[in-house]
């Protein structure tokens, strides 16, 4: 059975995240989303996305296929499902399509003629951004179970508090000395190569990725996600970070989402609760105004490649899109559009040159390349939010 994972019907929800991914690739928990369907189903997947997308992300069809939702977390109890699914059989949870099987070349979008498998167990389901720092501790607990059972964790150095030690898991090749790690309230995951600095201390559900630093005294409550090739600093609360980003200094970030290549400079600050304690409206891209979320903690959403200077604050409820800089002293607004540059005293256009520039230098150091279907991508990005740059 071949198996493609599709975008569906929250993919614009998830904007600015999903300008530059499918929505399979969303962190959440440990692993990505695809990571955690193919570790369930022991297979590859790939992907139905935007057009735009398809040259990094292609989709591989073969003579049967089931599609997947992929704002969908996989569980045991789904797995085994779409693992008996035959042609023309979905698999719903209410109104939503999960799972379907198909023939190659058939139609995706009618299910008149399906047998339909209702699925009434819970499941996770990442619908909007917000959900990947809010559902986070739920999928961190699914994917540390998943990734420990039947393994031995390395032993946890001598010089290392802990607090419920046996639900910490430490791969090889990490480095942990002087810190506290507290498990009580949710299991502490530490990848492959990374390091935990003295003077640390964490609060569970945590997940440190592979090669990620947590840097001297830093402080963190969870649910939080460190992603691979990151370096986090200062005081961190319920936020994930999808990898190769930095926040390597003091300054906070609370319930918040940061893309992969974004830096935050030194004693950068965004705020998760408005002084009244109202709910928080966040900019949304479907209605091209802000919305209501039902949360009263929500801080900022960073698109992939956005960066800030030294000191920046930011307002409860900020969305930063793709490949944006911001500098300079008081609050941006909530909404600072893709390729914007500036701050609080306003923004211009941030030439796609320049951006490339940069983010040619900062992959670089990662020994990854900036190659040209990442160009196209952020080109096509670039025109697609014009509309919201006023300059």
């Amino acid at each position: 059975m071949n198996y493609i994972l599709f975008d569906g019907p929250n993919r614009n929800n998830l904007l600015p995240f999903t300008y530059t991914r499918p929505v399979a690739d969303i962190r959440v928990g440990i692993l990505t989303i695809r990571e955690k369907w193919e570790s369930h189903l022991d297979y590859t997947t790939t992907t139905i996305t935007e057009d735009y997308l398809s040259d990094k992300f292609p989709m591989v069809e073969m003579e049967t296929n089931v599609m997947i939702n992929a704002s969908y977390l996989p569980n045991h109890e789904i797995i085994a499902l779409i693992k008996n699914l035959e042609v023309n059989q979905a698999i719903f949870k209410d109104d939503d399509v999960v799972a379907f099987c198909v023939e190659e070349g058939a139609e995706h979008d009618d299910f008149s003629n399906f047998e339909a498998i209702e699925f009434d167990n819970d499941i996770i389901k990442i619908e909007n951004t917000w959900d990947i720092f809010s559902k986070n501790g739920e999928a961190i607990t699914e994917d540390f179970e998943l990734i420990s059972k039947g393994r031995q964790s390395q032993p946890i150095p001598s010089t290392v508090n802990t607090i419920n030690p046996e639900r910490i898991f430490i791969e090889k090749g990490a480095k942990l000395n002087f810190a506290t790690l507290n498990a009580s309230s949710g299991p502490i995951y530490i990848g492959r190569n990374a390091e935990v600095m003295e003077g640390s201390i964490v609060r569970g559900p945590f997940a440190l990725c592979n090669n990620s630093v947590l840097k001297l005294a830093a402080k963190v409550y969870g649910p939080t996600t460190v992603g691979p090739y990151s370096k986090i600093g200062g005081e961190v609360n319920n936020s994930v970070v999808f990898g190769y980003s930095n926040k390597g200094h003091d300054g906070f970030l609370g319930n918040s989402v940061l893309g992969e290549w974004c830096n935050l400079g030194a004693d950068t600050n965004n705020s998760n609760l408005k002084n009244n304690y109202a709910e928080v409206r966040l900019w949304d891209y479907n209605s091209e105004g802000f919305a209501k979320t039902g949360l009263q903690f929500c801080g900022l959403m960073m698109g992939d490649h956005s960066k800030c200077g030294i000191n920046t604050m930011f307002n409860t409820g900020t969305v930063v899109g793709v490949s944006s800089n911001i500098f300079g002293s008081g609050f941006p607004r909530n909404f600072v559009p893709s390729f914007s540059w500036g701050g609080s005293k306003g923004f211009v256009t941030y030439k796609t040159s320049k951006a490339f520039e940069v983010a040619e230098v900062v992959m670089k150091r990662r020994n990854v390349e900036f190659s040209e279907k990442d160009k196209a991508i952020l080109e096509t990005v670039f025109e697609l939010t014009q509309k919201y740059r006023r300059n």
